[in-house]
């Protein structure tokens, strides 16, 4: 195997994730973030099926164990908070997960934990960006945003749905690698009542609006805003600055019902405040020449697929055992990346959009419909029979074995 000179742009979960198994087999690694720190926030991430097992391999279970988040279960309730069905984790070990899965974790301190686990072999360049590139036989030329340039084996495009680096190796009038579902997302934390407990509350309210609170900690609870809009233009939510981005939130989620003045209230002040549109990339192209995408870049596969973490751990991964294998041939080594990966990412963007809508209802006719409906599975405990017994996760895709890299 061939020592690499590699770039990864992007420090969220997918970049410091591959920089891991790059960094172990010997390649001298660079990772470029464009914040200027480590940033270690974010709301809660889960980590499911083959993520799990990936964690595993990477001798960081115990360390992602000790930063799990306490939440038992996902409960639905009316405008008067009573609980119309509640769904619980499955902790028995066995089967699969459920709404809830058996490791949650805060972005943040998941972001920390990768970080922990390279920084010793890895360098970190935070507060800086690729700006454009250019490739030939042997290498690629790299120029940074401080007007800087270097030349690396190959580069990594971990950057982001949003990611610039696709932008530039798509083909010439590619389609848009967005699948839009016609749903926005807010998220931002708040001071934690005595009410807030470890079962995490979703509450629909007319308009295609829907809230969730959960809480991770002994002082703060998450809150969520969802809202299905298909006439709504998206560059309006991410295009405004963040002040008139919580007037947008406070007018559509006005009079919404249940505890949202709490929520609406606090949200002026808080610090934590993020929000998105919620969508799918699904790109035919992952590489070109020496440039090759990874994690929400290539593949996110939305918020409510459950599967975006893990789907990164899985790619960092699957891409470094076949980078080590083929390191002299990174063309070969992006092809089988690709073949090798993508039935996976097929299965977790399996989402029906249509479905996912249905559970967003817009009428008061259709909340009670999805309350009568989710609380009589609960009674029959379909959802915990379908966990609990379920011997295969996303299609029993098995995640592949790479031998320890022999350097050359």
């Amino acid at each position: 195997m061939s020592i690499l000179r590699i770039l990864i742009c992007g420090g969220g979960c997918a970049g410091p994730a591959l920089a891991f198994w790059l960094a172990r087999a010997g390649h001298q690694v660079v990772l470029v973030e464009r914040f200027p720190a480590l940033r270690a926030s974010g709301a809660q991430v889960d980590l499911r099926a083959q993520g799990i097992e990936v964690i595993k391999r990477m001798g960081l279970l115990n360390a992602v164990n000790s930063k799990l988040v306490d939440e038992a279960g996902v409960s639905f309730v009316n405008s008067q908070g009573e609980v119309k069905a509640t769904i619980m984790a499955n902790t028995s070990g066995k089967g699969t997960q459920s709404l809830t899965s058996e490791f949650e974790i805060m972005r943040g301190d998941f972001v920390r934990i990768l970080y922990n686990a390279t920084k010793d072999n890895v360098k970190y360049v935070f507060g800086k960006t690729v700006e454009l590139f250019e490739e030939n036989e042997k290498e690629i030329v790299v120029h940074f945003s401080d007007k800087t340039s270097d030349t690396f084996d190959l580069l990594v495009g971990a950057d982001g749905q949003g990611s610039r680096i696709r932008k530039v190796i798509l083909p010439a009038r590619s389609p848009e690698p967005y699948q839009r579902l016609g749903i926005y997302m807010a998220y931002f934390f708040i001071p934690r009542t005595e009410s807030d407990n470890n079962i995490r509350r979703t509450y629909h309210a007319p308009g295609g609006r829907m809230i969730m609170r959960r809480t991770h900690n002994q002082t703060e609870t998450q809150v969520y805003f969802i809202l299905k809009d298909d006439s709504l233009d998206a560059s309006l939510i991410p295009g405004k600055d963040i002040e008139q981005q919580k007037k947008f939130w406070a007018k559509r989620f006005h009079n919404a019902g249940w505890q949202t003045d709490r929520f609406l209230e606090a949200m002026k002040t808080t610090q934590s405040f993020y929000c998105q549109e919620a969508l799918q990339v699904r790109s035919e192209t992952w590489h070109k020449g020496r440039v090759v995408l990874l994690g929400d870049a290539a593949y996110c596969p939305s918020p409510f697929s459950g599967m975006g973490t893990t789907g990164s751990l899985v790619g960092a991964y699957v891409l470094a055992g076949e980078i080590n294998r083929s390191s002299d041939d990174l063309p070969g080594a992006f092809k089988k990346y690709d073949k090798t990966v993508r039935p996976f990412i097929e299965e977790i963007q399996k989402i029906n959009p249509f479905l996912l809508r249905l559970g967003i209802p817009d009428t008061a006719w259709g909340i009670a419909i999805l309350h009568f409906v989710a609380g009589l599975l609960c009674y029959l405990r379909i959802p915990y029979l379908i966990a609990r017994f379920s011997e295969t996760e996303k299609g029993g895709w098995k995640l592949p074995d790479y031998d320890e890299p022999k350097q050359v």
